[in-house]
């Protein structure tokens, strides 16, 4: 089982921080901004040039950033260790972004992350703490299957294309508004 860090900024409504919530559980260790992950961490950044796959199924925990949207660039060029990994494409169930490509809570981050490395019923037990939890996974059922049963990263790259085709476009073929 995962261990699960939250480092919060206190960029955002604390009173929706879904980080916040899964401390207070004990669902998640709060750590400070001094923290430094081991190599052993995932560390869930955005702006990372790899994609979470399957045979990332070697790590012991994973760091969530609980950090604005508008301000999460500037977070993630600090030196926080362990290896940055993005998630691949999902829907956000959150009722702020509902249905958002890629505009997940920290709560819905740490369930995918779960999800595709193979620990399916902690990832439902996480985000069963919000009633608008379980419609994350089923918005998503098909992506996180096909992800969590990819044996590479290419290969969830190509699931992630195959099903947002339309964020995926070359620019030259996109539909002008």
């Amino acid at each position: 089982m995962l261990g699960v860090f939250a480092l919060e900024m206190g960029q955002d409504d604390p009173t929706k921080c879904t980080a916040r919530k899964m401390v207070n559980m004990d669902l998640a260790k709060a750590v400070s901004r001094k923290f430094h992950a081991s190599d052993k961490t995932i560390v869930l950044n955005p702006f990372a040039h790899r994609v979470l796959s399957p045979p990332d199924r070697v790590a012991k925990s994973v760091l969530v950033v609980d950090a604005s949207w508008n301000q999460a660039q500037e977070v993630f060029f600090r030196k926080l260790g362990g290896k940055h990994r993005r998630l691949p494409t999902l829907l956000a169930g959150n009722p702020t972004n509902y249905s958002r490509a890629g505009v997940l809570s920290s709560l819905e981050a740490v369930a995918a992350t779960m999800y595709i490395l193979g620990e399916v019923e902690e990832a439902s037990r996480y985000l069963s703490i919000y009633k608008w939890g379980p419609t994350f996974l089923t918005l998503n059922e098909e992506p996180l299957e096909d992800y969590r049963r990819s044996r590479t990263e290419g290969k969830v790259i190509r699931a992630q294309r195959e099903y947002f085709p339309q964020l995926f476009e070359p620019e030259s073929f996109r539909a002008a508004d």
